[in-house]
């Protein structure tokens, strides 16, 4: 699916078009009221109705020159989003940490959650390890993210890499209420 400004719905976002080496691309920053990880801050496609498919798209990472230092330029996708806006879930990626001296924030460059009942935080604690994973991503880098979402099962490919980088089992049975897959 293609899409203009006019078919999105941004939600705790702005959303702009700009010109990047000659191409239209959305820039889409976090609203800054939102002072929380892992809250509903996306760009909703209007009349989409993906439950299981692919999901294609090249993300760009840039800090904000007011970003503060722990910042770590956190892009990716929300699908599954209900009408309401208030479930939904995202895989996305912390490009500063994929390339950090630190192995344990490396290890956090990838992450899957469910909102609101199954943030970052939760799914750490309760399933350390599982639901994020290391990557080789940096900022100011374009990035290919293609998810397959099947079922209860995710899985992402990187920068057109055969094999994937992360996959998701099980989320649907653990993690998510059926309200989750009751899509906009």
């Amino acid at each position: 699916m293609r899409f203009d400004k006019s078919n999105l719905v941004p939600n705790l976002v702005s959303v702009s078009v700009e010109k990047s080496d000659g191409k239209d691309v959305l820039k889409v920053i976090k609203d800054s009221v939102v002072k929380d990880a892992d809250e509903p801050t996306f760009v909703k496609i209007k009349n989409s109705n993906l439950e299981n498919g692919i999901i294609e798209v090249k993300v760009l990472s840039r800090l904000t020159k007011t970003a503060p230092a722990f910042a770590r330029g956190f892009i990716g996708v929300a699908f599954r989003i209900n009408e309401q806006n208030n479930k939904f879930e995202a895989i996305y990626l912390r490009p500063t940490n994929g390339r950090a001296d630190d192995q344990f924030r490396r290890n956090h460059s990838v992450q899957y959650f469910s909102y609101p009942d199954y943030k970052f935080d939760r799914l750490r604690k309760e399933a350390d390890g599982v639901y994020e994973t290391y990557a080789d991503l940096g900022l100011d880098e374009w990035i290919s993210m293609r998810i397959e979402v099947n079922g209860n099962k995710a899985k992402l490919y990187l920068n057109d890499q055969k094999s994937p980088s992360f996959i998701v089992n099980d989320y649907e049975r653990k993690y998510c209420d059926r309200q989750c897959w009751a899509l906009g």
